[in-house]
């Protein structure tokens, strides 16, 4: 364990009138909601992507944070395991929730990559012995590295293909060691920036198989959490094959998953696609596939995904 918030107390609530910085205003863990506690409403947890991995850069310029476990490699990936597990005890979060590139440095193969990734799995799993935080869900990130410049699921190169499925099953399988309640997959990179080296049929077929082979993995080592894809329009790629709900159970439809896969729908997104965040919501439970609820949004000045919490 790490003193890295040396001398900051556990966040509390303190109600509306609290003029701390470092309380909870109106979230009331324990305040019963409709016959429910708020937190079991509201489920929050703590994303890794955000909160440990983002460097504080935008399209126009890099890393603008300081943080101690930068170009560390695994002392780092190990300090960064030590402080989020301290943040989540001060915050009382009964969830975290991660992309493997978040928690560990990729490695020089994909077995050394998914090495890494299990180490810093096993300081999870001890960790959470001791911790009220439970793993929300786990993701693989299939979108940073340039060999998935042209897709991940969808890229024409059969060993990128299989060079992603071996990283989902490698989080999946971890996800489903830590007690995950949902395992995620987002397509950043699953759609086209032309129509004229692209097989749009092909690539669909692609990535509805890849969808299929992770609900097979999952069943094959009995793990009972929720498969969720999250719809987003574009970007990085000029138009993504997730676009919105709609579209997401359309695919689900067409490859016989719509039974399997719900939806992890996320406010910056849903205005990306020109939704409002209550339609995607609205219509994802009327199909019956709302699973989850990224709760960040965008600034509407700007033109890319800010990733801002409300």
């Amino acid at each position: 364990m790490t003193d890295f918030f040396k001398g900051i107390s556990p966040v509390k609530f303190e109600g509306a009138e609290s003029s701390n910085p470092l309380a909870y205003r109106h979230y009331n863990k324990d305040e019963m909601v409709l016959g429910k506690r708020m937190e079991d409403h509201i489920r929050p947890g703590v994303a890794y992507w955000h909160t440990f991995a983002y460097e504080g850069g935008d399209p126009f310029g890099g890393r603008t944070f300081d943080r101690p476990w930068w170009d560390k490699a695994m002392d780092g990936a190990r300090l960064k395991a030590d402080v989020a597990f301290e943040l989540f005890d001060l915050l009382d979060v009964p969830f975290f929730c991660f992309h493997d590139a978040d928690i560990a440095p990729e490695g020089a193969t994909l077995a050394e990559s998914n090495r890494n990734v299990r180490e810093i799995g096993e300081i999870f799993a001890r960790k959470m012995e001791t911790s009220r935080t439970k793993l929300l869900w786990g993701t693989a990130n299939l979108f940073s590295n340039r060999r998935y410049m042209s897709g991940a699921a969808t890229n024409p190169d059969p060993e990128i293909f299989a060079y992603a499925a071996g990283q989902v099953k490698n989080v999946l399988e971890l996800t489903h060691e830590l007690g995950g309640a949902n395992y995620v997959l987002w397509g950043g990179r699953e759609g086209y920036e032309t129509l004229l080296n692209t097989k749009i049929g092909q690539e669909m077929d692609q990535m509805g198989r890849f969808l299929n082979m992770v609900v097979e993995h999952a069943e094959k080592i009995g793990y009972k959490g929720q498969i969720l894809i999250e719809p987003k329009p574009q970007e990085p790629s000029k138009h993504q094959y997730d676009f919105d709900v709609a579209t997401v159970y359309g695919f689900l439809k067409k490859y016989g998953l719509e039974t399997k896969v719900k939806c992890n729908i996320e406010v910056g997104h849903a205005f990306l696609a020109n939704h409002s965040f209550e339609h995607e919501l609205a219509l994802a439970a009327s199909l019956g596939i709302l699973g989850s609820v990224d709760a960040n949004r965008n600034d509407l000045q700007s033109g890319w995904d800010t990733d801002q919490f409300p």
